[in-house]
């Protein structure tokens, strides 16, 4: 039994409405409290409350009073009948009656109510446009004055509005706030911590009249204006001699896009229609962002469409078509049950739909006609049955689909061009800012400065990349798309990665320290190889046939069907940052998987580079979503997030087990780790030496310096923290005694550059025996002649078993050690000799699962026996 059973128990009476109300109901009856009695409000329109609608399915009591009293005087049979239910307490998450004391005092237990603000700041109806928080409190004869039971709070990022604030907390966090404090009062700790009247305040009624935009203020006044009054009652400006409600408002950090001029009634200066919507400035000269517009008639657009809105031909619907609306007309009936007729011109919102009836019609129609992408956004946008119809018609053909990529590039002119590089989230096929407009600087490691600021990925962006992803992976065409339709698509992306390497090589070495000619070979290179690799399996992803047992006189046919996972993360680290991307999305891309990838906080410009040419290459939208951000923010909410079904992580071996934990008690969703390593390299006196050792005195002459010069033989650290990490282990390596052949220093320069470092006369229990640098630090130590087993108990004396070596020019040697090494890969006679057909992981603490080969399109694949009898 659940530990709820045991507590104690209450009889309610819930008096509200609304969906919140209804979340409450459905709770507090799941804890186990027996509600005796729902009062709410009549049918609006021969439509009930939600809260009636889940009450009535419940057999639970419902009266549906339109007064409680009249002349301030309680009305006789309304109490009578309350009293009846014999309610303990009296639960009031949202009501818009007015309650008498008499109902209100009667419970042994009293009533509670919920409230959106911090009381005693903003009392009254529009507490909500005001303050992220909330309260619960004793209901007294004041006005929001009783004694306070329960409060909270959360911060207001700076692009949030009062929609998104009670979608993401006002709503969820409240539900569980009511049950906690319905549960407090059964269990007799609920405190009652009266309210000072220092600092009250109060709000009156919010209404459309007085919520005008004053537009002679600066930037963010506005902003916060706006976003105040989203989406209730909305704030609106006089545009084109009419009266035009504004939404989804946004500050702009970065530079304003192009667009055409647009005068605004109050204006310091005129608006500008943007692909990205309408930009609005301050008197201080600042700028922010509107994307949606409302006007009298009712009729929503995206901001960008001002001056397009009307311009869009009627499409003519084929048979199939038309079926399908009548289809969408019943829908509709069914909604809005108290119009006797869909016509063309009814309007869903004029006919008495609520949000909850967006949800309703949106989640139908996808059930009705499997495949089509729609929003609830896009019924806001399209209100009539007509509109309506015609975006469905074009979303299904996918006429919809191609809108022009807009990018918000920081620009720089290095390495004799110009680079372009995306800085901002890349979610659903759109660049945008991250949901509370944070951003973080990305530093040069070559001279410590900023090539750009960064859009810093929160929880909020986090759940809608993913939101998109699913969307594209259940409905979109990605899921639909012939194989070998997938592969065309991912060789045309490694063709514009190919025609793009340059620029994709230097905004690697700018953001990782990278050397130009190595990130060009490498880094770019083999990513362009890659994908260039899956895309060949595209269409060679098969199951087996297998013979089983017959049952006679039946027949029975079994085979295997290799299927996609679904949504999957990929996480990846600031080594390699193109080319890890590579090596695990162009594998999650081939099986038919959606992906959202977050790179490295420190190298996101080339991840975000590579979204970009993913639209160029007709990827559709939600199949690549990118985050740069904090790992343990984005890549814990990924890691714990209940719709993704894999994730890929390259990084270190501590992290790597926080994930397999978390992905664990999440979901139980798959997981493939590629973590640290501690590699040995075995050279037998009987090798080549030349070829296998570079001597000490080359490694004096290597030239540090400037990754972008082509002579460059070593560049910088890619951050300041790991070469400080680098020095310390230096240190360590001196005091415990290792010879310090070459190195161990910084470079005296200005940037993050470590001379390359040799270590000799090292023992197996030093810390530089045991321990990964990650730098150019090459530890050396001896073994006697001929000991060939000796020199592998000490290879394999480690918990890493990522890679190794061994030079000889002996075979058998080689075969030998090679076959007990224990390790994911084994180079024999070379080192580091990677291709992208081969596969590359690790054992023990460097992980499992691989990257590269067959083998990573399985880590993204899952296998499904059909067995058929005949």
């Amino acid at each position: 039994m659940h530990q709820h059973y045991y507590q104690n128990k209450l009889k309610l009476a819930i008096i509200g409405q609304s969906q919140f109300g209804q979340e409450v109901y459905s709770s507090l009856r799941k804890q186990g409290h027996r509600v005796v009695g729902v009062f709410t409000v009549p049918d609006k329109d021969g439509k009930a409350d939600p809260l009636a609608v889940v009450a009535e399915k419940d057999g639970t009591p419902v009266f549906k009073f339109p007064r409680w009293r009249v002349k301030g005087k309680p009305i006789p049979e309304v109490v009578e009948a309350y009293k009846a239910v014999g309610a303990e307490l009296n639960v009031m998450p949202f009501c818009s009656q007015f309650i008498p004391m008499n109902i209100i005092d009667n419970p042994r237990h009293g009533s509670i109510i919920y409230h959106p603000s911090i009381l005693p700041l903003h009392r009254g109806a529009s507490a909500i446009n005001w303050k992220a928080g909330f309260t619960v409190f004793w209901a007294d004869d004041g006005l929001d004055t009783g004694p306070i039971l329960l409060q909270r709070e959360c911060a207001v990022e700076p692009n949030d509005t009062v929609d998104t604030l009670y979608n993401r907390f006002l709503f969820p966090e409240g539900i569980k706030a009511m049950v906690e404090s319905v549960q407090l009062i059964a269990d007799g700790k609920a405190p009652r911590v009266p309210q000072t009247e220092e600092g009250a305040s109060y709000e009156g009624i919010q209404k459309k009249s007085n919520s005008k935009v004053n537009l002679a203020q600066p930037a963010e006044a506005i902003h916060n204006w706006i976003r105040g009054h989203d989406k209730v009652p909305g704030a609106w400006t006089v545009i084109g001699g009419q009266s035009v409600t504004v939404y989804g408002s946004s500050m702009l950090g970065g530079s304003v896009p192009t667009g055409q001029p647009l005068e605004i009634d109050g204006a310091s200066q005129p608006g500008l229609v943007t692909n990205n919507g309408l930009v609005l400035y301050g008197t201080d000269g600042k700028a922010l962002l509107v994307r949606s517009l409302q006007f009298e008639d009712g009729k929503m657009i995206h901001a960008s469409k001002y001056f397009s809105s009307g311009d869009s031909a009627s499409v003519e619907l084929t048979d199939d078509e038309k079926k399908m609306e009548e289809e969408i007309r019943n829908i509709w009936k069914g909604i809005l049950s108290n119009v006797l007729v869909i016509e063309d011109t009814t309007d869903f919102f004029k006919s008495g739909a609520a949000s909850m009836d967006v949800v309703r019609l949106v989640e139908e129609v996808k059930q009705k006609c499997e495949g089509v992408q729609l929003q609830n956004e896009d019924v806001y946008m399209a209100s009539t049955f007509q509109d309506f119809i015609q975006m469905f018609v074009r979303k299904l053909r996918g006429e919809d689909q191609e809108e022009e990529l807009v990018v918000d590039y920081a620009t720089k002119e290095v390495n004799n061009m110009t680079v372009k590089m995306p800085h901002q989230c890349f979610i659903n096929g759109k660049f945008e800012d991250a949901e509370n407009g944070k951003t973080y600087e990305t530093i040069n490691p070559t001279d410590g400065s900023v090539i750009c600021k960064v859009s810093y990925a929160s929880l909020g962006d986090v759940d809608r990349a993913v939101a998109a992803a699913k969307e594209a992976y259940d409905n979109g065409p990605w899921g639909r798309m012939n194989p070998r339709d997938r592969g065309s698509l991912l060789y045309k992306l490694a063709d514009l990665m190919e025609e793009h390497q340059e620029e994709l090589a230097t905004i690697e070495s700018i953001d990782s320290g990278a050397v130009y000619t190595l990130a060009l070979k490498t880094h770019v290179g083999m990513s362009i190889q890659t994908f260039r690799y899956f895309a060949g399996w595209c269409d060679k992803i098969q199951g087996k046939t297998i013979p089983i047992n017959q049952a006679r006189p039946n027949r029975n046919l079994t085979f295997t069907r290799k299927e996609p996972l679904g949504v999957c993360a990929i996480v990846i680290p600031w080594n390699y940052p193109l080319m890890m991307l590579a090596w695990k999305s162009a594998a999650c891309l081939a099986a038919g998987n959606t992906l959202v990838l977050k790179p490295a906080q420190v190298t996101p410009l080339t991840a975000l580079k590579f979204a970009e040419l993913s639209v160029k290459a007709g990827i559709p939208r939600g199949v690549v979503n990118i985050l740069p951000g904090s790992g343990g923010m984005v890549g814990q909410r990924l890691s714990d997030h209940p719709d993704i079904r894999k994730l890929g992580f390259t990084g270190s071996t501590p992290i790597g087990k926080q994930i397999m934990k978390s992905c664990a008690l999440s979901n139980l969703k798959k997981v493939s780790l590629e973590l640290g390593g501690k590699s040995p390299l075995i050279i037998f006196s009987d090798c080549d030496m030349d070829k296998a050792v570079r001597m000490v005195e080359e490694i004096k002459k290597m030239k540090i310096g400037d990754p972008l010069d082509r002579s460059t033989d070593h560049g910088p650290q890619n951050h300041k923290a790991h070469l400080d990490k680098l020095l310390e282990y230096c240190d360590v390596g001196v005091k415990e005694g290792a010879t310090l052949v070459c190195g161990g220093r910084q470079v005296d320069r200005q940037g993050y550059f470590m001379e390359p470092t040799l270590f000799t006369d090292v023992e197996d229990h030093m810390f530089l025996a045991k321990e990964e640098s990650f730098g150019p630090i090459m530890v050396v130590s001896k073994f006697p002649d001929g000991d060939v087993d000796g020199v592998l108990r000490r290879a394999n004396d480690t918990e890493y078993g990522l890679a190794s070596g061994v030079f000889t020019r002996d075979i058998n040697k080689a075969m030998y050690v090679s076959e007990r090494l224990d390790a994911g890969t084994v180079f024999v006679n070379t080192y580091n000799k990677t291709d992208v057909a081969s596969p590359f992981g690790g054992f023990k603490q460097s992980g499992f699962g691989k990257d590269l080969g067959e083998d990573a399109l399985m880590e993204y694949l899952k296998t499904k026996a059909v067995t058929v009898e005949y």
